[in-house]
């Protein structure tokens, strides 16, 4: 059996002049829960599409739980789930009906009593009509069907928690830890950060069609650099001298700056000597990885006036 849910190498996909894939690499270690980050545009709905076998690679190389996702969709579809972030369902159906049916369409018998803890722990009246539903119910529908599916192997989620409040995407991050104990593997594509985050073990993020940062959020970490925020009484022109300290500014003894993640070390050691009585020392959120990759982008759009999209 592959280590590896999902295998992409070097994929292409044009519509016509435009290059939606240009090269494009991912994977998704069996077993673990990927982010899948970049803005509109970057081309992760497209290869989304492509590993659901709605669209036909131009070149490059897909596996996912090891057959092509274009010559055997059938067959794998009905080892996976997928949430979109914008949710259709059929407007006379309840939300119940809705569940039964995208659950069956999957080939597999429902377990109505897993159907059942997830509609008490996302809250769903499955009852009502689909049209009745707000755009986070209509969600939590897509979700519970994802999640009631037995027998499933991988999750395919795209902005899957559009819609949802704060305690609603904590339901939902439990219940992908859940998901992954019992050896399901995930593809999460999410604006959320903090979301991506919290549950991810790798990270691929994607410009233009192509992977320009990939690994663990430590591994990227050391890609960029920490931030400290101390309080000290003496000078601090010996630590702004040292090598790898950037934006040192202090205001009535309360010091902040950004290190170089291979100056910390001797950073720490200047700070002893200042005796400090408060530290902090936060790494890189994702956040900042993420703008690190996009950050010349926002510059542009922010210079022109257009708020900038996250999509």
């Amino acid at each position: 059996m592959s280590t590896l849910a999902i295998e992409v190498a070097g994929l292409h996909k044009s519509f016509g002049t435009t290059h939606a894939l240009d090269g494009l690499d991912l994977v998704v270690p069996a077993g673990s829960v990927a982010g899948f980050l970049g803005p509109n545009g970057a081309g992760k709905s497209t290869t989304i599409r492509v590993l659901l076998g709605l669209l036909k690679a131009d070149s490059g190389t897909v596996r996912l739980l090891g057959g092509d996702p274009w010559t055997d969709a059938v067959a794998l579809h009905s080892r996976l789930a997928y949430v979109p972030g914008d949710v259709t369902l059929w407007p006379n159906l309840t939300g119940g009906e809705a569940i039964d049916l995208l659950v069956r369409l999957s080939g597999r018998p429902l377990d109505q009593r897993r159907k059942d803890q997830l509609l008490q722990r996302f809250e769903l009246d499955p009852t009502k009509r689909a049209r009745t539903y707000s755009k986070g119910n209509r969600q939590k529908v897509a979700l519970v069907a994802a999640l009631a599916t037995p027998g499933v192997e991988l999750l395919v989620l795209d902005e899957p928690t559009s819609g949802l409040d704060p305690l609603m995407e904590a339901v939902f991050q439990r219940c992908v830890r859940e998901a992954t104990a019992e050896g399901v593997s995930v593809l999460l594509s999410s604006h959320i950060l903090a979301e991506v985050e919290e549950l991810c073990d790798t990270v691929t993020i994607i410009r233009q069609g192509k992977a320009v940062q990939h690994g663990t959020l430590a591994e990227l970490r050391h890609l960029t650099r920490a931030r400290v925020s101390t309080v000290v009484a003496g000078s601090t022109d010996a630590l702004a001298a040292l090598d790898g300290v950037h934006d040192l500014a202090t205001t009535d003894g309360h010091v902040t700056f950004h290190v170089d993640n291979d100056a910390l070390p001797q950073v720490t050691r200047a700070l002893a000597d200042l005796a400090p009585t408060a530290l902090t020392i936060t790494p890189p959120s994702l956040e900042e990885l993420f703008l690190r990759e996009y950050g010349d982008e926002l510059a542009a759009l922010e210079g022109a006036g257009t708020p900038a999209a996250t999509r």
